[in-house]
């Protein structure tokens, strides 16, 4: 008989907590005042006078000459300083970031559901109380939208929408954004794609959640049958609507520039990450005496996702960059030399591909290493901020360009929303069972062996 297991958040955990959030705090407000004043290029994108060539023998492309936005007008010359752009860009990314990481556990959860995978019982609601951060994620993800969506997003600037002197690439991309007001009014297609996204992610959220508590409360297969046919649903839903939030929280900042293959680009980066944590905090639980129906089986297994996902991850970066690669097409190779040959963020560039391939793959290609707590303590934390770091190259050159960079800034900030965010998962896995001691596969699950 399986007896019930409660997660405790202890004040001294909260407390750590709070202290880390505090830290950031503290690390951000330095950060601010003490960025180099000497910054330039407040403008979109900073300085991209990147001459590119064709390939042709033709003239060659400046980069400046498509998206910037010092030549549509007036109106793009104006804004937040440099330094206030910083801080929106990187409250930006934070809040795509863990937003990510919310939606993808709920997707964890459904999946094993609709695939009717039976190991995973004891293990799915650590991932699944990531859900909880979503209200907070959509609430601060309009108040940065609304108080800094001008600096953030090129295409919210009206003069490009004009009939004379503006943007015909972003004109034809009026409707998707602005729909059914004219272009460079209030986003209003924008704006409700996030709402809906948001709203429908967390009553998908909650209705899972109350037929999982009513799994503990009744027993049988009733709840697990209706769980089933709710998590199809949300899958099909979720396909869609993560790759179009890719689209518009991230892709449309560079609005020149779009990739077919971006969603799901942005999908293998947030889940990669939330296997990552997943993992990481079923160790730490271990630990500390939880999770008895866990062994090294199911550790293992959780090790082989993180592998066999990093690879995948690094499937899609390398199709999307080698894509573009040989058509060298200067519309879309501008959009990797931003990244690759700027001071600010080749280094990163290259730290990307370190630490969310080649770190992962090395170390975690034996059997041993995926069984081994001690490696995969190191391994989950890298791979996190190691695609924190892949979220900050998709937003930061497109949003403060050159006057870019990675100090306490970044680095407070990082701290503030990750307290938040486990503060809130914590709080989440102590008002319920860990996991589900009526799932009618919880056997198959203790008896998992490979």
């Amino acid at each position: 008989m399986v007896s019930e297991e409660r997660f405790e958040f202890t004040a001294t955990a909260k407390k750590r907590l709070i202290i880390t959030l505090l830290v950031g705090v503290v690390l951000s407000v330095l950060g601010y005042f003490t960025i180099g004043s000497g910054d330039h290029g407040s403008g979109h994108g900073g300085d991209h006078s990147e001459v590119v060539s064709d390939g042709h023998g033709e003239e060659p492309y400046a980069a400046e000459d498509h998206g910037t936005s010092e030549d549509y007008g007036e109106e793009a010359h104006h804004g937040s300083s440099p330094t206030v752009k910083r801080l929106l860009s990187n409250l930006w990314i934070n809040n795509v970031f863990f937003a990510g990481l919310a939606i993808i556990g709920v997707f964890f959860f459904a999946i094993q559901y609709a695939a009717q995978a039976g190991w995973t019982a004891g293990i799915k609601r650590i991932p699944f109380a990531f859900g909880n951060w979503l209200p907070i994620a959509f609430v601060l993800m309009l108040v940065i939208f609304m108080i800094g969506g001008h600096d953030l997003f090129h295409w919210t600037h009206a003069d490009l929408y004009a009939d004379e002197g503006g943007d015909d690439i972003v004109k034809g991309k009026a409707a998707y954004f602005f729909w059914p007001l004219e272009g460079g009014a209030f986003p209003a297609f924008w704006i409700g794609r996030l709402v809906i996204f948001f709203g429908a992610w967390y009553l998908f959220f909650r209705k899972l959640r109350s037929l999982a508590f009513a799994e503990d409360l009744e027993g049988g297969t009733t709840s697990w049958y209706k769980m089933r046919s709710v998590s199809a649903i949300f899958l099909v839903f979720f396909a869609v609507s993560s790759s179009m939030a890719a689209w518009d929280w991230i892709m449309s900042i560079d609005v020149h520039w779009f990739s077919t293959m971006f969603g799901w680009y942005a999908f293998a980066s947030w889940w990669v990450a939330g296997l990552a944590l997943t993992l990481f905090i079923v160790v730490m639980l271990k630990d500390r005496g939880y999770l008895s129906v866990i062994n090294e089986n199911h550790i293992h297994d959780l090790g082989k996702f993180v592998f066999a996902f990093s690879i995948f991850w690094t499937y899609i970066w390398f199709s999307q960059f080698l894509l573009i690669y040989y058509a060298h097409i200067p519309e879309e190779t501008v959009y990797f030399l931003e990244r690759w040959k700027d001071d600010h963020y080749a280094p990163v560039f290259y730290i990307n591909l370190i630490l969310n391939f080649f770190f992962p793959f090395l170390v975690l290609m034996t059997r041993d290493a995926k069984r081994h707590t001690r490696i995969l303590k190191v391994v989950c934390p890298a791979v996190v901020f190691g695609h924190w770091l892949d979220f900050y190259l998709m937003v930061s050159p497109g949003t403060v360009g050159d006057n870019g960079g990675f100090g306490f800034l970044e680095m407070g900030l990082i701290l503030v929303y990750l307290s938040a965010f486990l503060f809130v998962t914590f709080n989440a896995l102590s008002k319920a069972p860990l996991f589900a001691k009526n799932h009618p596969m919880l056997k198959e699950s203790l008896h998992h062996h490979i």
